[in-house]
Parts: C-alpha cells; structure tokens; sequence
C-alpha cells in the first residue's frame, strides 16, 4: 500500500495537491484563518485608501449647507424658539442629503452637470425659465455670502461694512486664478483641499464654541430634534422654511451634479477608454460619457464621501449654531425680531468672554469665503450648461459678482445693519420658495431611463436592468430629437435571443438602466410635493396678513 506524505509548503509558494486541507488537519485552519484575516485587513486598508481619494466634492457640496445665511436664519431660530427648530435644520439636511445623492448620481451617469442636462434635453424656453430662475437663486445666494463676509471682516477688523462687501470680490480672485475644471485632477484637489481647510476651520471654531456655552439639560437638545407644533406656526413656519433654503440650496444642486466628472473622466484616460484632444478640452469635455466601468468604480465612494460629508461637517456646523443663538439669546431682552449676527456677538462677548465672540465671527468669516467661492463656482456652471456662453469665465464671474454686491450696497447705505440682516433672512426664503423649480429637473431625469441608461462595452453578463437597442443609420448619432428624448427617434427596443445574443448583433447596442426605483422615485415626488405645499402655505398666510419672522 503507497502512502502520499506531503511536505510543507514554503513561505509563499502555492500548491493545488489534492487532499491537502485535510491533511494538515487543525493547521489548515490556523493558517486558513491567518490568511483570512490578512485578506480582511488588506481590503479594509485598501478601501479607506480608495475612499482618501474621492474626499473633496462632498465637503465642497457641504459648504453651500453652512453659509452665512444659515446663521442668519439659524440666530433668529433660535433666539425665537431655542432649540426647537433643531428638527428643521435636521430634517432639511436628510432632504439635501437625498437630492444631493440624485445630483451625484446624475452627473456620474450622464456626465453632464444639471445645467448641461436642462439644456440638452428640454425645450427652449423651459430651459430659458429655469436658467432665470437659477440666476436668481445664485445672486441671492451670492448676497448671503457677500453680507456674511461683510459683517465678519466689520467686527473683526472695523472695516465699513460697504467697503467690507466690496472686498468680496476677493473669493472670485481666487476660483480665477486656482480653479481649472478641466486641469489635470491633482489641481482640482489642491483646490478641493484649500476649500475643505476653510470647513475644517469652521467646525473646529463651533467645537471650541459649544464648550464656552452654557447649554443647559441635554435633554432639551435632544427633544429639539423631535418635530413641535413650533416647526408649523407662525414665524417658526416661516424660519423652517428659511432654514430649508438656506440648507437645501439650488445652487448646491448644480455644484454637486457638476463636480463628479473629474474622477470619472480620469479613471477613463487611465484605462484608455476616453482619450480627450485639444477640441474636447476647449469645449469642456462635453461629448465625454463616462464609462460603465468608471461609473461602478467611483459612484459608491462618491456618494459615501458625500453623506459622510453631509452628515458630519454640514450637520454639525448647522445644529451648532442654532444650539449657541438658543443658548444665548432665547429668554433674554433681545427681541426676536432684532436678533442677528451683530447681536450674538456682543452677546456672547458680554456673557462668556471677547474669545468667545470672536471665535463665532471668524467661523463666520471662514464659511463665508468656503461658500462665497462654491457658489462662484456654481454660478459659472449654470450660465455655461444653460446657455453654452462663449465668453471669458473672468468676465462671466465678476459680472455675477457685481449684480451680488450692488443691492447690498444699497441696501447698507439706505437700510444699514438692520437692511443687511433683514436681506439675509429674506434671501433664504427665496431660495426655499425657488427650490421646487430647480429641483423638478433633476427628479424627471433621474428617473427616466432614457436619460440615465449607459452602454455596456463587452461584458457578456446581462442583468435584469440591462436592455438592447438597436438604431437606425442616422446622419447624426449625437442629435437629440426636438422635446429631448436623449436618443435617436430611431431606435427601437430589440428582442434578445435566449443566448443573449441579438439578430443583429453588429448593430446592437446593450446598456444598463440607472434610474431611479420605484421607491426612490415616490419618496422623490412626495418631498418635493411637502416642500412645495409648504411654501404655498407660507405664502397664503403673507396674503392672508399672518404674523410672521421678517
């Protein structure tokens, strides 16, 4: 009778012998084990590494969710309520979470920022409406951030607030001299890290806050969070649904569909899939579609960037202001009406110390310069996307800027700082009430199947979302018909054989359907529906003469 006998492998040499695993016995799984967990642990450090390299569009989108108008509404908010109105500010950042991840989700399959899509699939004058109606949510987003940074650099350094709002045009300098969307991807994070150091300086200045503030039982903080009659009635109706503008902002809707692509455009060139000549660098990469695999590669860690982002950086700073304006002002002899950023300051300088004052005023100033460049930034891609202007971005920047800066101007030489406050509230509930247009577009293309369907480039596997197309010759293969279908008028649905193969198999195309599902769609509509009746509601009661915030 032969006996095999099998002798012990060396340090990394492999062996399929039969048998083996039984006969090392009780050693097999220790070494089994050894090497499930190395295996583990490999992975895990190779995932976080990953993830390091998506970080930077998530925390650019959480700037435009703690700008200076979130203070604004947040001081009165909680000057009025206390903590209260803490389960606005959390219910409009699970809100902007959700429709930024639409937004990511857009820009990654169709390599179009929102802007590009309106314009490429609606008619002419929706597309022209909806362009006015984002100019409009841009310059008042733009005067929130002008008036914050022009009050901070007035406390801070005694410069006239007029002077202080011409100074603003310093953020435009900057996203001209530093930001380049179709650099090279190391340059865009150079810029994604000069903008995530100002939030780092924001959250870092609120964490040294909440430790100054008497803040009272935790436990009225944590039942802020729970919902109240409060959130609904009156001037609190009316401060949720400031806080809902100056959280879910349009602009951030634009920006964050439009900062995806340079990854996704980068993991193609490196695979060769898309190989851009100098044409496509002047017209700023718009016939790129990204790749299926570039998509499964990047879309999960965008996203997980972007609620770690969001959740984090942009929720914390927002529940901390209103925790500190609540703290401090509410039950005090400081009208509700008269609460602003001028007035927690000298109130916390009186209270706490001069340190703690100053400490909120230069976290006004950082999330003011952070937000002031973002939403130059957004400002660029909506008249780029919507109208496809062949002028100098400078041009187009400082022009934005300028319409920005001149009603505050005005409104500082005629109304002085109570103007400016005033302006900063008012300016967030516009931006609530023009969040239903702005973001009607986004929840039709996401789940449309024409808009979101990529083609899958040799991949044998098919899926359920997976479809056949076969086109026609057509002279032309990029034009959209008239109406915005995204595809040739025709192509037509084609019977798949039951190898998978078609009929026609060199003139099939296959692609993969990445719209939205029925549940993510229905959870779409009802938001926007809520949001929607709510400033409907809110606009009856000013009709109607109701009491409220201004």
């Amino acid at each position: 009778m032969v006996s095999t006998v099998y002798e012990p492998l060396a340090t990394g040499e492999s062996s399929e012998r039969p048998g083996l695993e039984g006969s090392l016995g009780g050693g097999t799984g220790y070494i089994s084990n050894g090497l499930e967990e190395e295996s583990k642990s490999s992975r895990i450090i190779r995932l976080v590494k990953k993830y390091g390299q998506f970080i930077g569009p998530g925390l650019m989108v959480s700037v435009s969710y703690m700008d200076p108008g979130n203070y604004s509404t947040a001081v009165a908010a909680g000057s009025a309520h206390k903590y209260k109105l803490l389960f606005s500010v959390f219910v409009s950042n699970i809100l902007a979470t959700f429709w930024q991840c639409l937004c990511a989700k857009l820009g990654a399959v169709t390599g179009l920022d929102l802007a590009q899509n309106c314009k490429r699939h609606l008619p002419y004058k929706v597309n022209i409406t909806l362009y006015i109606l984002a100019e409009i949510a841009i310059i008042a987003t733009d005067l929130a951030e002008v008036v914050g940074t022009a009050i901070a650099l007035n406390i801070l350094f005694g410069i006239p607030l007029t002077l202080g709002v011409i100074l603003t045009v310093v953020d435009v300098l900057i996203v001209l001299i530093a930001y380049r969307p179709n650099g090279s991807l190391n340059l865009i994070r150079w810029f994604e890290a000069f903008v995530a150091v100002l939030v780092v300086m924001t959250v870092i200045c609120f964490g040294i806050e909440l430790f100054y503030v008497d803040l009272g039982p935790a436990k009225d903080i944590f039942k802020g969070f729970l919902p109240s009659r409060a959130a609904f009635e009156g001037d609190g109706l009316y401060l949720s649904l400031a806080i809902l503008g100056a959280t879910v902002m349009p602009h951030s809707l634009y920006l964050g569909s439009g900062v995806v692509q340079p990854r996704l455009r980068d993991y193609d060139i490196k695979k060769g899939n898309y190989m851009p000549d100098e044409t496509d660098i002047e017209n700023n990469h718009d016939d790129y579609k990204p790749s299926l695999e570039a998509i499964d590669d990047t879309m999960h860690f965008t996203i997980a960037e972007l609620l770690v982002s969001l959740f984090t950086v942009a929720l914390f700073v927002n529940c901390s202001i209103l925790i500190v304006s609540g703290a401090t002002l509410y039950g005090t002899s400081q009208d509700a009406d008269e609460a602003d950023l001028f007035s927690i300051y000298n109130l916390l300088c009186t209270t706490l110390s001069k340190s703690a004052g100053t400490i909120f005023v230069l976290a006004l100033l950082f999330s003011g310069q952070s937000a002031g460049i973002v939403c130059t930034l957004s400002g660029q891609m909506v008249s780029e996307g919507f109208l496809n202007w062949n002028i100098p971005p400078a041009l187009r920047r400082s022009a934005t800027r300028a319409v920005a800066i001149t009603p505050c101007i005005i409104l500082v030489l005629v109304a002085g700082r109570n103007g400016l406050s005033g302006a900063l509230n008012a300016s967030q509930v516009l931006l609530s009430l023009l969040l239903p247009f702005v973001s009607a577009p986004l929840l039709y293309f996401t789940s449309q199947s024409k808009f979101m369907s990529v083609e899958v480039s040799d991949r044998p596997e098919r899926t359920k979302h997976s479809f056949s197309l076969r086109r026609s010759n057509a002279k032309n293969k990029n034009e959209y018909p008239k109406g915005g279908t995204g595809m040739s008028m025709d192509t037509e649905l084609q019977e798949m054989n039951p190898d998978g193969h078609t009929t026609e198999e060199d003139s099939t195309i296959e692609y993969r359907d990445m719209s939205n599902s029925w549940f993510t769609t229905i959870c779409a509509v009802v938001l926007w529906t809520i949001v929607t009746g709510l400033n409907f509601y809110m606009l009856i009661s000013f009709a109607s003469g109701k009491a409220v915030h201004l």
